[in-house]
């Protein structure tokens, strides 16, 4: 990829049109004469006429109006615009400041001569005008001095440059290679502007280096430490109101850099007059920019240590170019939030204990070309129909390679331009909240890609990614680790997750790829990693950056919920940070934890023919062994249906009624089974192709013109009655995480594949699960029951004809017989058990 998209740039303008790069002494000044002439306009203190009295009609400020015949600015050539003046006029857009072009003053009154400037150290000097200078503001802008004040000015392909103040209009000297300076016999710094004349115009600009840094010392100092909890706040591009003047304030974080400036369509892509100032050792550097607004495309070129340079989209941008292009986007939000009623209520009960229903989506081929805001006309109604409570969205954050999906991460505080802008994107998650759906996004704290104008070595050494290239190199997918034990870094990363939480307002982040962050030998064979300070190959950086984060997020919004996609044995993935484990270790402090075990382990269970089901019986039952050591979440995910894993239904065995009966039946199986769930798109109405990004779900299939659509919609009807079922029955949820919440009826019955159990809620109230998945009807099936219940109906049965199924069903209350305990229970019941499907029964 190019570094840059735009077709602007610097270098493609023609030397004639740019001007000459060195220009020597003025003309003034090689005459010999004493200096640029400066006119002191009539004004308070000033004599102004022949006379030395004050004209009656001379203006006491300068002039605001244009001379008539002064060239508009959409019609001077581009190298002649400054950046403080607006672009010509583009479809939607319009000046940051809202107001039109200032014009030259007209000078009136008698003069004063302005000392020649002393040149400053050649040294400066070049670093100045190489981009390698640590403080700019230092040589440009307005300083006292002995005998006034100096002014000087760094203006490439500027004829002339002219000060302007009340009451004063003062011609600086041309000192070359586009610097411009002059001593004025001032007794303070004035308030002024600066009037740029090229080939033929003129343009009035405020100063960008009389400002003060448009960021706090305490904004530096936490972010040093590492604990700035807004730091989105602080860096970036941020259009604002600084010393009374519109503009945007721009900073990035460089600690290696001999110098930073700002490009982009201001300033037609040559940063050579907008050098920024480092900020202490911060390694913070900063510049605002008056006139710059919402809508400019900008990055940092950035000097490397070694004198070369590089250009860096902005690492903290909010807004980002649509992919393949990479420029960052100048970017305030102004959308009103309408979920305040959602936003009250969702920390009202602890997620594990209230029902958790998830759709895992991919926006971009869920309805392939839809935009954030068509999304959010389609999307929550089918998720509300569906019974879902939440969404959870494949990576957001802005990536340059669709086919990773998004879990390549280059715009961290960006959601993709692919769909829309960041307010878009607010319009869909405002829009699913007014639904009553809880939005969930995947987040990617674990790696970065290695593009030359992203993360990687940002400021020409290792940065954001370890130092170490062992450590740094993630061995799988060809990226790069964050140092987690860097301060700076750390509070990147915590920082973001409280952005994409409140300025998003989304309800939950489920972490990426936790295990590889977690051990240092992660996909790494012996030789290949260096222990930890204590011998072990625990990541202890990582586990304290999972720990704050997830405190962090937990302290400051509450409601949220943080779910791990965790896939190894550690300890305490969602116990609090300050209980210890056996292990010596807090626990890492998420609400949820992804069940891998249970996924691969049942998965692997119903693609086997029912015939050999019975000698894998132990992988449906095994999950009860840990089912409350952590609290899960049962994913079916992307993760399932794709690279020749086959789809849903198509792991299925037997022929196309077996496979859809199988996964109905698998489907009633994991909403009984302690755990939260998740389902991919498109396995709600089991499709038979596997996912791909390219194109989305089919959603052909459900084309009532399609001959097979009944049973395609079976199954998504199923789904449907699933998430309305188990909503409305608190022994599916309230109790997920206690062993109170479940009891075995008959987990041993290998021989017959069948599997039945007991939820209970809070208040004692139970549900029978019984899942067959053999192909036979199984009549009369004996099941132990508590003697209290004096009924039970059947309320949900997976083998229904309306789903698909043979309709073989429970139509009246089954009654327990006391005298026949079964099960170790007192009493029994003797339903009929359909092929290949789930049944769940209540108290009548």
């Amino acid at each position: 990829m190019t570094a840059r998209s735009s077709s602007r740039r610097p270098s493609q303008e023609p030397a004639s049109a740019r001007g000459p790069a060195v220009r020597g002494a003025s003309p003034e000044a090689a005459a010999g004469r004493p200096g640029v002439p400066a006119t002191f306009l009539p004004g308070r203190d000033e004599p102004a006429g022949p006379g030395g009295a004050a004209s009656p009609t001379a203006p006491s400020t300068p002039s605001a109006s244009a001379p008539a015949d002064a060239p508009s600015s959409a019609e001077r050539p581009p190298h002649q615009r400054d950046h403080g003046e607006p672009l010509p006029e583009r479809p939607g857009r319009a000046r940051p400041d809202g107001g039109a072009a200032e014009a030259a003053p007209e000078p009136s009154g008698g003069s004063h001569g302005v000392r020649t400037a002393p040149p400053p150290d050649p040294g400066d000097r070049d670093r100045l005008l190489s981009g390698a200078h640590h403080d700019p503001h230092g040589l440009l802008g307005a300083h006292p001095v002995r005998g006034g004040v100096l002014f000087r000015v760094l203006r490439p392909y500027a004829k002339a440059v002219t000060v302007l103040a009340k009451g004063l209009r003062a011609d600086l000297h041309d000192e070359g290679d586009g610097l411009f300076g002059g001593v004025l016999p001032l007794s303070a710094v004035p308030e002024y502007e600066l009037l740029v004349s090229y080939e033929d115009n003129d343009v009035s600009v405020h100063d960008p280096y009389r400002f003060l840094p448009a960021v706090g010392e305490l904004d530096l100092h936490l972010f040093g430490e590492g604990r700035h909890e807004e730091l989105w706040r602080a860096m970036g591009a941020w259009p604002m109101v600084h010393q009374g003047v519109t503009g945007t304030r721009f900073t990035v974080w460089a600690p290696n850099a001999r110098g930073v400036r700002v490009v982009g369509d201001f300033n037609y892509w040559d940063g050579t007059g907008f050098p920024m100032r480092s900020l202490g050792s911060s390694g913070v550097w900063e510049l605002f920019l008056p006139g710059v607004g919402e809508g400019e495309l900008y990055k940092f070129e950035i000097t490397r240590p070694d004198g070369s340079k590089t250009l860096r989209a902005d690492p903290m941008a909010r807004r980002t170019e649509c992919p393949p292009a990479n420029a960052s986007v100048v970017h305030a939000s102004h959308h009103r939030w309408q979920d305040a009623a959602w936003m009250e209520r969702r920390a009202e009960r602890p997620v594990h204990e209230a029902p958790f229903s998830v759709y895992e989506v991919h926006l971009a081929s869920w309805r392939p070309g839809l935009t954030y805001r068509q999304l959010a006309q389609q999307l929550p109604a089918y998720v509300k129909d569906l019974g879902f409570t939440h969404v959870e969205l494949m990576p957001v954050a802005e990536h340059p390679f669709g086919g990773s999906w998004g879990y390549q991460v280059t715009g961290f505080y960006a959601p993709t331009a692919r769909m829309g802008t960041p307010d878009d994107f607010k319009y869909l998650v405002d829009a699913l909240h007014r639904a009553g759906i809880g939005v969930l996004m995947d987040w990617v704290p674990a790696h970065f890609p290695r593009d030359a104008w992203a993360l990687a070595e940002f400021d020409g050494r290792t940065l954001y990614e370890h130092e170490d290239p062992a450590r740094a190199a993630h061995p799988d997918w060809g990226t790069l680790e964050f140092d987690y034990g860097r301060a700076e870094v750390r509070n990147f990363l915590v920082a973001n997750a409280v952005y994409w939480c409140e300025e998003f307002h989304i309800d939950g982040l489920r972490v990426d790829a936790v295990a590889s962050m977690l051990y240092l030998d992660y996909s790494r064979e012996s030789g290949e990693w260096t222990p930890n300070a204590h011998g072990g190959r625990e990541n202890l950086d990582a586990v304290a950056f999972l720990q704050e984060m997830n405190a962090t997020v937990y302290r400051r919004c509450p409601g949220v919920v943080t779910v791990a996609e965790e896939s190894t044995a550690w300890d305490g993935v969602t116990r609090a940070t300050h209980h210890v484990g056996p292990g010596g270790f807090g626990g890492l402090g998420f609400g949820l934890k992804w069940n891998m075990g249970w996924m691969h382990d049942s998965l692997g269970y119903v693609s086997k023919e029912p015939v050999h089901r019975k000698y894998h019986h132990n992988e449906m039952t095994f999950s009860m062994v840990y089912a409350y050591s952590e609290n899960y979440v049962l994913p079916i995910s992307h993760d399932e249906v794709v690279h020749g894993k086959r789809s849903l239904v198509s792991k299925m065995p037997g022929d196309w009624w077996q496979q859809r009966a199988t996964q109905r039946a698998y489907l009633g199986f994991m909403w009984a089974h302690p755990g939260k769930q998740l389902l991919f798109m498109g396995q709600e109405f089991a499709q038979g192709a596997e996912w791909a990004e390219g194109h989305g779900p089919d959603w052909w299939l459900l084309d009532p013109s399609y001959s097979a659509e009944p049973d395609h919609r079976g199954v998504r009807d199923l789904v449907r009655d699933l998430n309305r079922r188990y909503t409305d029955t608190p022994a599916l949820w309230e109790r997920d995480t206690v062993p109170e919440g479940f009891s075995w009826v008959v987990g041993d019955a290998g021989e017959d594949n069948v599997f039945a159990f007991l939820r209970y809620g809070r208040d004692g109230t139970p549900l029978l699960a019984v899942s067959n998945f053999s192909p036979v009807v199984r009549h009369a099936y004996p099941l132990g029951v508590p003697e209290d219940v004096t009924a039970w109906r059947e309320v949900l049965n997976t083998d229904e004809a309306r789903y698909g199924g043979s309709g073989v069903a429970n139509p009246e209350p089954l009654v327990p017989d006391a005298a026949v305990p079964w099960h170790g229970r007192p009493a029994s019941v003797t339903p009929v058990l359909p092929p290949l499907a789930t049944v769940w029964l209540r108290p009548a």
